[in-house]
Formats: C-alpha cells, sequence, structure tokens
C-alpha cells in the first residue's frame, strides 16, 4: 500500500517537484498552497497522511500556525511533520520543533536526502 503525502506550499514551482520527486518514488501526492489550504485539505482528506511537508514562509497561516494547529489535533499529534524551507535559521528550526516538526529540511532539496527523511519519519 502506497504512502500519503500532503505537501503545503505556496510556489508552485517547488509543489510540482516535489509532486513529480514522490509520485515517482510511489507516494500518493496531496497539496495545498498555504497553511491555510492545508488545514482545509488535511480536514477533508478520508484518510490521514502518512507525513506532512510543509514550507514556513507562506500567506495566510505559515508553517508554524499550521503545525501547531494540527498538533492540537490530539488524533493527529503522531503524524509526522517536515518542515521544507529556504530558512536555515537555528532559532526558528527551534520554533518548529516546539510547534511540532519532525524534521527540518533545507530548500533546494536533494531528491534522495527529501526521500530518506520521509522513509525514516514514516517508518
Amino acid at each position: 500500500m502506497s504512502r500519503t503525502i500532503l505537501t503545503i506550499d505556496d510556489s508552485r514551482t517547488m509543489r510540482e517537484m516535489l509532486r513529480a520527486t514522490l509520485t515517482s518514488s510511489g507516494f500518493v501526492v496531496v497539496q495545498a498552497e498555504d497553511g491555510a489550504h492545508g488545514i482545509e485539505v488535511l480536514q477533508g482528506m478520508e484518510v490521514e497522511p502518512d507525513v506532512i511537508i510543509t514550507d514556513i514562509n507562506m500567506p495566510r497561516k505559515d508553517g508554524f500556525q499550521f503545525i501547531e494547529e494540527v498538533r492540537v489535533d490530539p488524533s493527529r499529534r503522531a503524524i509526522p511533520i517536515l518542515v521544507l524551507t529556504t530558512e536555515s535559521d537555528a532559532e526558528k528550526k527551534q520554533r518548529a520543533r516546539l510547534a511540532g516538526a519532525t524534521g527540518w529540511i533545507v530548500k533546494p532539496f536533494d531528491p534522495v536526502k527529501l526521500l530518506d527523511a520521509i522513509n525514516r519519519v514514516a517508518a
């Protein structure tokens, strides 16, 4: 059975790069355009995603707010959330960890490292 990944990024180019990388590795990919849309999509999914990948800097609801909102729901606390962002600031990494992020990957991403991270957190 293939794993489902929810990707959240306001860049259409990044969403398409993620889709291409993940679908070619057998994942089912569901996409959202920002944190607010990510919450809407997540609530509408029939099956919880195996992993969520979110950007930090987005309009309407940023990645930190998205992670915090997901983690408030006890049934979603165990879903691994990987942050994929251009940010590399240690303070922001710590803030993401405190919000409930599982891991942090800096853009541009290496497809092999991204897939390794997904397989590690989804195991």
